[in-house]
């Protein structure tokens, strides 16, 4: 988690580092380590004598649409506050664009709100959702329609090089005692982020992680702060390495004085900017979705269970696998290739020895009802002959460095170059590589090794950071490339499949990305541990995700580098089937994964599981129809719908699913029963429909054979019947209550609009009546099977 770390695990890194590159030539990546610090030595100045700034007193202000310039004895800043209520706000004249991170054009100014003078020499910009207040040194607070503080930006400090060059600053915020930190992108240490230092540079941990590793492959400068005085989010838009130090507040014992929460942003170069987005958790990921952009919808079967494992050696294995799901009645909907189908691990090739006929062995698993999911990797061997090296060179694809040569590194095929993802003429080459892959009848792909890699036995396993990269035509090196290489080579896949198959919907998840990712797809846990430890992290990084406007992510079920207990297993496996990408997998030495190897009992359990997801696949496609219009994650915390609750607040080892179900998973060796937090309300336990009343704590039974999963009273949600067709499945609302849900039914994996439909429930004469809802009242549902549950 923070920094800090100690000596035994430096001594596991750096077996782990050696195990790694025991596997691939250890030699030449020892070789590309030191010729990527000769490299930087002489492509990165020196910084030299550095001289500090801050603003100065206030001066002039000059006032515009949605808020004005206000200039400083040696800074100035623009606020611009949104019709919707977003605050922007740059220093220097940092502008909302050029961004990784937008979608598109930055909102439009609230016209009506316009720089005020405001008490004490300082300027405010009131608008109907939001207060913006600037102190005459420069500190910016923004506060609710009411005046309550929400957060308070200091006045920021910069570090210039006397010669020139990229300055670094820092910004210092507090926000109220109460509050709770969340968000930074992937972190196995959260949800809740507590007192610490956190990186923000994508990294490899080196062939696993737990969750006192940090930073992860996904790291992101957006944070989720919760406080009694309201929710917001506050995205600093710099894609520089940087680090986040958060420091939770006390409120004073009697008549003693708060201490607020704050935080430290240190960036080493880039724009000083800032995005914030306040209101209910709801309406802060449907503005940071309008911001950033919509969550990419993946295709139905997605949605479905997937298994992958780094070994599978042949088309004579995946072909046993699968029949081994198909065997024992257990759904199955995608198996994943990892790099050993590759020809010599080469990207966009196929092992034609093992695999003899790729396309005949995915047409013959899609009559099964099971899609052919591939492994991407980045770096492109480089070797003369190999025919996609050679395109690339063609191209002027590849990243180089100051002197103008082609940056090297070592991955798993040996030597290699790295696409310039960064360079749209680069992402175009890429994209239409897909092609390859699309002939070999696979139907998705993971990106891996993307942050990118290049192994080396000490230092960062990356590019060197004097590398230069294109960065849309505005040029740069490494340093401001780095975070954002997966997000790019993500926008190169995604929008490489959108013009080869313009009919379908590209599935694509990545390790690597950056904010507005969700654009091209999701993400999953990456190398996670197994052990208990690695089975929390698990929950952990998807919840936080989730707050980053990452919806569908989810890890590898039974953990990545061992072999997990039959209970460990069962576990994860019981926690996979609630989250949105649902996939097993392990490394080439860590075992099977398959239900089946487990023994009888967990077998029998993890076809439980397996069969409620499917039962459930109705529900998961509204959530993933609903993510793409509202932002909302699937996977959402606790405190989603109340976030006053304090008590809620600091509950992490729990989640609702959507707005219906609670998921109480088990995370500790040996338990048969667990405590679970309530929100306010009733609600059932799915398996006996015992009634539960919140808030407040209540202790459930956990046998191995389910986790505990509760059903808010008057919750409508659809289903797969025992027939296979869609149904409803309503759950009794208290007496005197209302309740309802939405439903978004799956039309196929083209780009059919969604149609949301809407209904209520309500009891009347001690039954329970399901209505739909519509622009000119209520209706009989007649078309669709309606179960009550809990009634």
């Amino acid at each position: 988690m923070n920094g800090g770390r100690g000596l035994g695990q430096s001594v596991v890194r750096s077996v782990r580092s050696v195990r790694v590159l025991g596997a691939v030539r250890g030699l030449q990546g020892l070789r590309a380590a030191l010729r990527q610090r000769r490299t930087d030595a002489w492509g990165l100045p020196a910084r030299g004598a550095e001289r500090a700034r801050v603003p100065g007193p206030v001066g002039e202000a000059e006032p515009l649409p949605g808020g004005g310039i206000v200039r400083f004895a040696r800074s100035e800043l623009r606020i611009s506050v949104s019709v919707g209520g977003t605050v922007f706000w740059g220093w220097d004249g940092a502008e909302p664009l050029p961004s990784y991170a937008l979608a598109g054009e930055p909102p439009e100014p609230d016209a009506r709100a316009r720089l005020e003078p405001d008490t004490d020499g300082g300027w405010r910009v009131v608008s109907e959702r939001v207060t913006v207040a600037v102190s005459r040194h420069g500190a910016v607070e923004i506060r609710t329609p009411g005046g309550v503080l929400l957060r308070r930006d200091l006045p920021p400090r910069w570090w210039q090089p006397v010669a020139g060059g990229p300055a670094r600053w820092v910004q210092r915020s507090e926000v109220p005692a109460d509050a709770r930190f969340f968000g930074l992108g992937g972190r196995a240490s959260g949800p809740r982020l507590r007192n610490g230092t956190y990186a923000l540079w994508n990294t490899d941990p080196k062939g696993g992680f737990s969750t006192g590793d940090d930073p992860l492959y996904l790291t992101m400068p957006v944070q989720f702060v919760v406080s009694d005085a309201g929710t917001h989010l506050a995205f600093h838009d710099n894609t520089w390495e940087g680090r986040v130090t958060l420091a939770e507040g006390e409120e004073g014992a009697g008549s003693g004085h708060d201490r607020p929460g704050t935080s430290e942003v240190r960036m080493a170069g880039g724009p000083l900017r800032c995005w914030v987005v306040v209101g209910t958790p709801a309406r802060v990921l449907h503005g940071w979705a309008a911001l950033t952009g919509a969550p990419a919808l993946p295709p139905a079967w997605a949605l479905g269970p997937q298994h992958a494992r780094w070994g599978f050696g042949s088309a004579r294995e995946v072909r046993r696998v699968v029949a081994g799901y198909r065997e024992r009645g257990l759904p199955l909907s995608a198996v994943h290739l990892d790099i050993d189908h590759y020809d010599e691990h080469r990207v966009f090739t196929v092992d034609r020895e093992r695999f003899p006929d790729l396309p005949g062995l995915a047409a013959e698993l899609r009559e099964q009802g099971v899609r052919l999911v591939s492994i991407v990797d980045p770096a492109v061997k480089a070797e003369p002959g190999n025919p996609v090296y050679d395109s690339g060179v063609g191209a002027g694809a590849f990243v180089r460095d100051p002197r103008g040569q082609e940056v090297r590194g070592v991955v798993w095929p040996g030597e290699c170059a790295y696409p310039d993802f960064t360079d749209p003429g680069a992402r175009e080459w890429w994209g239409g590589l897909y092609e390859e892959r699309l002939g070999q009848g696979f139907s998705g792909f993971w990106h891996d090794m993307n942050e990118p890699v290049s192994f080396a036995p000490f230092g960062d396993m990356t590019l060197p950071r004097s590398a230069r990269h294109a960065l849309e035509g505005r040029g740069g090196d490494h340093r401001e490339a780095h975070n954002v290489y997966g997000l790019a080579m993500a926008r190169a896949g995604y929008e490489g499949l959108r013009r080869l198959r313009p009919d379908e919907r590209p599935f694509l998840f990545t390790r690597s990305g950056w904010a507005g990712m969700q654009r091209y797809g999701g993400t999953w846990s990456g190398d996670v541990s197994t052990g208990w430890p690695g089975l929390r992290a698990s929950l952990s990084l998807v919840l936080g995700l989730g707050l980053c406007g990452v919806p569908y992510s989810g890890p590898d079920v039974g953990g990545f580098d061992g072999s997990p207990s039959p209970e460990l297993y069962l576990r994860w496996f019981q926690l996979g089937a609630w989250l949105p990408l649902f996939r097993t997998h392990a490394a080439i030495d860590a075992g099977r994964r398959e239900p089946w190897e487990f023994g009888p009992e967990v077998l029998e359990h993890a076809r439980a599981a397996l069969v409620e997801r499917e039962r459930l696949r109705p529900y998961f496609v509204t959530l993933a129809q609903l993510a793409r219009l509202t932002g909302a994650p699937y996977v959402r915390p606790v405190w989603w719908g109340v976030p006053e609750d304090r008590a809620l607040r600091d509950c992490e080892d729990a989640f609702l699913l959507g707005d219906a179900l609670l998921v109480a998973p088990v995370l500790t060796r040996g338990a048969d029963r667990r405590a679970v937090r309530l929100p306010r309300g009733r609600w059932y336990d799915t398996a006996t429909e015992r009634v539960y009343e919140g808030p407040g704590q209540v202790l459930l039974d956990a046998p191995q054979s389910r986790i505990p999963v509760l059903a808010r009273a008057g919750a409508v949600l659809p289903v797969r019947g025992e027939d296979g067709a869609l149904e409803l499945e309503a759950w009794a609302p208290a007496a005197g209550r209302t309740g309802g849900g939405l439903v978004v039914r799956d039309r196929g994996d083209g780009w059919e609009p969604a149609e949301v439909e809407r209904y209520s429930t309500r009891l009347v004469e001690g039954r329970v009546v399901v209505e739909r809802v519509t622009d000119v009242g209520v209706e009989v549902v007649r078309d669709l099977r309606v179960r009550v549950r809990g009634g």
